[in-house]
This record gives C-alpha cells, sequence and structure tokens, in this order.
C-alpha cells in the first residue's frame, strides 16, 4: 500500500525565467506557422543570453515562397514575445537584443517517415514515451504542488502586469512542499518564493511584505499554519535577472511543464515542436485520457503511458495504473481508451484539433490543469469523454 502521510514538493518558474522565454518563443514561432498553413511542421529551438536570442531548428510550409516571407518574420515575433514578458533591461531589452535566426528547411529524411502517402498512414516524428496524469486531489485534476506553485507565479505576474506591484520585475520562481494525510494534502510546511526586482535597496523582508498577501490569497485557507517556512528571496537582492543572469534554452522546464515529479516523465519537451511530434500530441492525448479516467469516477488516481517509433502510425503500447484506486480493471481502462480514441498522430490531431495557433499560451504556468478555451486552446483538458470510457468498459 502507498504511503498516506508525506511531504511532496513541486516547483514553478514564471514566464520570465529565461528557459520559459525560450519556450514562449519557440511556440510564438509554431503559432505564426500554423497560422500560415495548418500542417506546418516546426521543430524550433532557442537560446538566450545577455543581449542575445538565436533561433534554430527545421520548419516546412508546402509553399516555398510563403515559407521565405516567413522567415522575414522571425526576428519580429522573438521581440514582441519579449516586450510581451516585460524585459526592458539594459543587457535584456526586446529593442537591443541581438536576434540570431538559423531556422531551415525541414529533413527529407525526417518527413519521408512521417508524412502520409498511398501505401501508409502518417507516422509519428519520433519514437518515444509519453506519460499523462491525472489525480481527484484539486478541481482540476492536478496533484496540489505544481497547481498551486504556477497559481503563486500566475498571480504575482498579474499584478506585476497591470502596475500593482511596480518593483517585481519578470524572472521569479516558486516552490511549495505540501503535507498529506491519508493521501490527501492539507497543508503547506514550506514556501520558497524568488523574484526579481526592481530597487537595489529592496530586502528580502521588503519582497516577502509584498507578495505574501498574494501568495496567502492563492493558497487553501488554513493550509498556512505558524509552523510553515518562508524562504522569500532567500539569498537576498536578486535585481539581475531573466536571460542576463543566467543563459536559457528550450525545452529545459520539462518537469515544470507536466507534473511536478508527481507522475513519470517520458523525457520529451513540448515546446516549438508542431503536434505531428508525439512528444507534445501525444503526452496531450494521455493526460486527457487519464483526466477523463478520474472524472468519470473510475479511479482518484490515473497514469497512463504510450509509446511510439518513428514513422509507425499506431502506438506499439497502452498502459493504465490507478495506484490501488480504481473501481475497474486497469487492462480494462487500457482497451477503452484505445477503444474511444484514435491515438495514432493524425487521429490525436483530430480529435483535439490540435493543428491551430493554441501553443505559445501553453509556454509558462504549465501545459495542464488549465480551462479549457473557445478557440479550442487546452481542448486536452476537457472531460468529454467520460461517459464514452464508461460505456466501453
Amino acid at each position: 500500500m502507498s504511503r498516506q502521510n508525506y511531504i511532496f514538493t513541486s516547483e514553478s518558474v514564471s514566464e520570465g525565467h529565461p528557459d520559459k522565454v525560450c519556450d514562449r518563443i519557440s511556440d510564438a514561432v509554431l503559432d505564426a506557422l500554423l497560422a500560415e498553413e495548418p500542417e506546418a511542421r516546426v521543430a524550433c529551438e532557442t537560446f538566450a543570453t545577455t543581449n542575445r536570442v538565436v533561433i534554430g531548428g527545421e520548419v516546412g510550409l508546402s509553399d516555398k515562397a510563403k515559407l521565405a516571407d516567413y522567415m522575414d518574420r522571425i526576428e519580429g515575433i522573438a521581440r514582441e514575445c519579449i516586450r510581451d514578458i516585460g524585459y526592458e533591461q539594459d543587457k535584456f531589452h526586446h529593442a537591443t537584443c541581438e536576434v540570431t535566426n538559423l531556422l531551415h528547411e525541414q529533413s527529407a529524411h525526417i518527413a519521408q517517415g512521417v508524412d502520409a502517402a498511398h501505401d501508409k498512414e502518417e507516422g509519428a516524428g519520433d519514437q518515444g514515451i509519453m506519460f499523462g496524469y491525472a489525480s481527484d486531489e484539486t478541481d482540476e485534476l492536478m496533484p496540489a504542488p505544481i497547481q498551486f506553485a504556477h497559481r503563486i507565479l500566475r498571480r504575482l505576474a498579474e499584478v506585476r502586469k497591470d502596475g500593482t506591484e511596480p518593483t517585481l520585475r519578470p524572472d521569479a520562481k516558486s516552490q511549495i512542499s505540501v503535507r498529506y494525510e491519508n493521501g490527501e494534502p492539507v497543508g503547506v510546511s514550506s514556501i520558497v518564493l524568488s523574484t526579481q526586482h526592481a530597487d537595489e535597496g529592496q530586502t528580502s523582508a521588503d519582497i516577502r511584505e509584498i507578495v505574501e498577501p498574494y501568495i496567502r490569497e492563492v493558497l487553501p485557507e488554513g493550509w498556512i499554519t505558524a509552523e510553515t517556512e518562508w524562504w522569500v528571496n532567500p539569498t537576498g537582492r536578486f535585481v539581475i535577472g531573466g536571460p542576463d543572469g543566467d543563459a536559457g534554452l528550450t525545452g529545459r522546464k520539462i518537469i515544470v511543464d507536466t507534473y511536478g515529479g508527481a507522475a513519470p516523465h517520458g523525457g520529451g519537451a513540448f515546446s516549438g515542436k508542431d503536434p505531428t511530434k508525439v512528444d507534445r500530441s501525444a503526452a496531450y492525448a494521455a493526460r486527457y485520457l487519464a483526466k477523463n479516467v478520474v472524472a468519470s469516477g473510475m479511479a482518484r488516481r490515473c497514469l497512463i503511458q504510450l509509446s511510439y517509433a518513428i514513422g509507425v502510425a499506431r502506438p506499439l503500447s497502452i498502459y493504465a495504473d490507478t495506484f490501488g484506486t480504481g473501481e475497474v480493471d486497469p487492462a480494462a481502462i487500457e482497451r477503452a481508451v484505445n477503444q474511444v480514441m484514435d491515438l495514432t498522430p493524425r487521429g490525436i490531431r483530430t480529435h483535439l484539433d490540435l493543428n491551430r495557433p493554441i501553443y505559445a499560451r501553453t509556454a509558462a504556468y504549465g501545459h495542464f490543469g488549465r480551462a479549457p478555451e473557445a478557440d479550442g486552446g487546452f481542448s486536452w483538458e476537457r472531460t468529454d469523454l467520460t461517459e464514452a470510457l464508461k460505456k466501453a468498459v
């Protein structure tokens, strides 16, 4: 039997974290191409450091002339991302940083394995394993530590951007240690918050005075007690931040992007990849299926694993685990999820309507545990498969 009383910790990083700046640019490049052509192929990587952004990778459009025109827009896309995040530092400013575009056309050898043809289905963009997870410990069916770590940073970003807290700056990290009793989250044993700030004279105590009310606002009532440890800007001043303080790279925050360590991760990053890449689309599908299993009442926790081979359409394996919380045999869940959803790359994209410019918004504060949006954003967070799953088992 799994442990019922323990402390579990997850961290989040803000949209101004150097790696998240890169994720945002990569996903904005993807969105711009998908807006041009829904079947566009994109594998975009971004690197950022002091006063410099480098963008590389492979892209593809059916119209080569359009692709050439698009390349001229890359620099403007990157600068707009940096401006929206809020960077106007001397050594990292949206208007003055140097942007280098090294994107090139997709490899024909990759395309031949992925593209559909008269004698084959569209194949997966790469081999790999993908995991989806859901738990009933929050309304969003997410693990509590990562969900509340995200919420804290989103709230601080809101008050920074609307001018309520003008001394806060974009780069920030949160870390929440949640205490579980009888398997349920009941409180926070420690809170770690580091946020960039404008004033050299501000102390850790000054920053805590600013951020504490918003942290208390976000966390459930009663979770913060006299025993809760606070660590706010524990190293002292944090004025130099973002890519000027530390280099950033697309895809380095995969645990922040998913379940905060509460569930396995297949290793593939999401940002900058079009939905033919199963690293992204199959991870979304696995979350969608796991969430619907929990929402249907079949289990209180559910993990779904999918595996693929490059150029092969059908998943090689489907695995389900309900950690002893299930009302249904996991083998029956494995059969059911395969029955209610086409898990080929094209089937996933069609079911979740993924060929849309909906990805820049996923680049910070988690790809999961978000509300489905009217334009198709976060479609994998819907719970519209519950009846089909119950019928299938």
